[in-house]
């Protein structure tokens, strides 16, 4: 049996405690994973932070470097890679080889940043006052960043924090998800193989309150960088004191149809928005709000598309859902749909489970309280219901506690500009999913959505202190 040591100062190291980590879609052992005390999370920090001075003072093309060699390891060994997330988090194999190409991609961005930490120069004599003056803005690493991670992304996510924070110059303690550690750990011994200095990169498995109540409290961590549950984030900003917090947290993304739209276009777009890995993304679209003129024919499609989803083993080529992380999220996700039937709604595909498998489901007529329609459901489930105009959908899509990406598809560029000024989220997509993103451009919500932006550059600038510099010349 494999034994996943905790990845401390650059070295595997022991843990006091050991639990065994299993394939939620065949119950398979894949190994003891270390579970990390409080005590050996402090041990990261202190290794960390033992670290800071090599990476404060590492010239941004050495940290390039670093970041450009980790990506083409990744990318050579894509495969065996993808096999770690598909077994440990369920994921397609498809969406899992997906997954790794943005990863290499998203340290690639990273590797670029690090050569573009630049300021800017203040006019000092525009200010009376200020003549004979020379005056500039650097930006500066923080130092420790405390990065938590969730198991649906578990490679590209935490390249989300880990490529931001290495290549602005800080330390890093990461914990990632219960279910997802062994990709953190892959990618530690791989930044160790392009140099990385021991320490500046820790990875501590284990329970999250324990973890990460040290990180949140340590006084020598400097920001905390959290993706995960509005409810956790609320924590987390509540503990953290004058830390700084990034917090990408909970989202029931929305879309609009306009009577206007391409319906053979829009369907397959939505429903691989709506169903790509189980739903299990943070803007998998949840919601859909399609004009009365084409709903019928819209919802006709649509359930026909996804009763013929492939449903199965993740490691299957054609496999798009697999099992959901838990039987836990399985009987969750029923228990919600039947709620909604209770309340009114009809199932139009789906609504019953294989073992760990929820098959891609279609509710309509939902009301907005019902669980499906008004939380996040993380799960292949898609809500469905009638609007008489764009300007009706808006306000559905704004009647959310969440606010991180929605979509509208319209041929109209008056209805559109109308829609980016009128929606309330962190991003709007005009004739696309809520789904989609591509990792250097801002990413983060309103509302219960989160706080701060991700997106390798703006994810950097989270991570650097503003410093301003001035020259008396007289």
């Amino acid at each position: 049996m494999k034994k996943q040591h905790l990845f401390i100062g650059g070295k595997p190291t022991e843990s006091v405690d050991y639990k065994t980590l299993q394939a939620p879609y065949s119950g398979e052992t894949l190994a003891e994973v270390s579970s990390a005390s409080a005590e050996e999370a402090e041990a990261a920090v202190a290794a960390a932070v033992q670290a800071g001075k090599a990476m404060r003072q590492m010239p941004a093309h050495q940290r390039a470097d670093i970041l450009y060699k980790l990506s083409s390891m990744l990318e050579e060994r894509k495969e065996e890679a993808a096999r770690i997330i598909a077994l440990e988090a369920a994921k397609p194999i498809t969406a899992a080889l997906a997954e790794v190409d943005r990863t290499v991609e998203t340290y690639r961005f990273a590797a670029e940043e690090a050569k573009r930490l630049t300021g800017e120069t203040v006019p000092m004599d525009a200010a009376k006052g200020g003549e004979g003056r020379i005056g500039y803005t650097m930006r500066q690493p923080l130092g420790v960043i405390g990065a938590i991670t969730p198991f649906n992304f578990p490679m590209n996510l935490v390249a989300h924090k880990v490529g931001p924070a290495l290549a602005a110059g800080n330390t890093i303690v990461l914990k990632p998800a219960e279910q997802t550690p062994l990709s953190s750990y892959y990618i530690a011994n791989l930044l160790q193989e392009a140099g990385l200095p021991d320490g500046a990169l820790n990875v501590v498995s284990g329970d999250g309150k324990t973890i990460g109540d040290v990180l949140v409290e340590h006084p020598r961590v400097a920001h905390i960088t959290f993706t995960g549950s509005p409810a956790v984030g609320t924590s987390i900003r509540s503990k953290a004191g004058l830390k700084r917090v990034t917090l990408e947290l909970g989202s029931n993304a929305a879309v609009i149809v306009d009577k206007d739209a391409d319906l053979n276009k829009v369907v397959p777009r939505c429903v691989t928005g709506a169903f790509t890995y189980q739903g299990q993304v943070c803007i998998s679209l949840q919601r859909i709000y399609v004009h009365r003129d084409i709903s019928e024919e819209f919802i006709r499609r649509f359930a026909e598309a996804a009763k013929q989803v492939v449903v199965g083993d993740p490691l299957s080529p054609d496999t798009v859902v697999s099992a959901l992380i838990t039987s836990k999220d399985v009987q969750r996700t029923l228990d919600w749909i039947e709620e909604a039937k209770q309340a009114g709604a009809e199932v139009a595909a789906g609504g019953q489970a294989e073992g760990g498998i929820l098959r891609p489901t279609v509710l309509i007529n939902v009301p907005r309280d019902a669980k499906v329609s008004c939380q996040e459901v993380f799960a292949p489930i898609v809500v469905i219901n009638t609007v008489d105009s764009v300007k009706e959908g808006i306000e559905h899509v704004n009647d959310s506690i969440y606010g991180l990406q929605a979509g509208v598809f319209t041929n109209d560029i008056h209805t559109a500009l109308q829609a980016v000024d009128q929606i309330e989220a962190g991003g709007v997509m005009i004739n696309d999913i809520p789904t989609f993103r591509v990792d250097h451009t801002p990413y983060g919500g309103v509302k219960q959505s989160g706080i701060g932006r991700e997106g390798v550059k703006y994810a950097v600038e989270e991570m650097t202190e503003l410093k301003f510099v001035m020259f008396n010349k007289g």
